[in-house]
């Protein structure tokens, strides 16, 4: 069984920074894609970034050079490096692991932006 936990997640004032983590525990495939969806009150899940594991990445336009994603395939873990935060940022961000057994979701950390 395939577990994602995550950590990171916070308040941090607007135009602050933080960073989220993701530990992916279990077997599964080397050939995946890890990535970081968030859902505001209200709104639908979107997704943030991705990163597969030859290093590809993908960014929601909302975020595009502020956020950055990065792996570590060897410690099956993931991490979002989140700057310039705005007030829209917030909300609860999940580690997604995409992979032959599927898709798996961590539980999920708030991130609270004030202005």
């Amino acid at each position: 069984q395939v577990q994602l936990v995550e950590s990171g997640g916070g308040l941090v004032q607007a135009g602050g920074s933080l960073r989220l983590f993701c530990t992916a525990r279990g077997s599964f495939s080397s050939i995946n894609v890890m990535g970081w969806y968030r859902q505001a009150p209200g709104k639908q899940r979107e997704l943030v970034a991705s990163i597969t594991n030859t290093g590809s990445t993908r960014y929601a336009d909302s975020v595009k050079g502020r956020f950055s994603i990065s792996r570590d395939n060897a410690k099956n873990t993931a991490s979002l490096q989140m700057n310039s935060l705005k007030s829209d940022d917030t909300a609860v961000y999940y580690c997604n692991l995409q992979a032959v057994v599927g898709s798996i979701w961590g539980q999920g950390t708030q991130v609270t932006v004030s202005s």
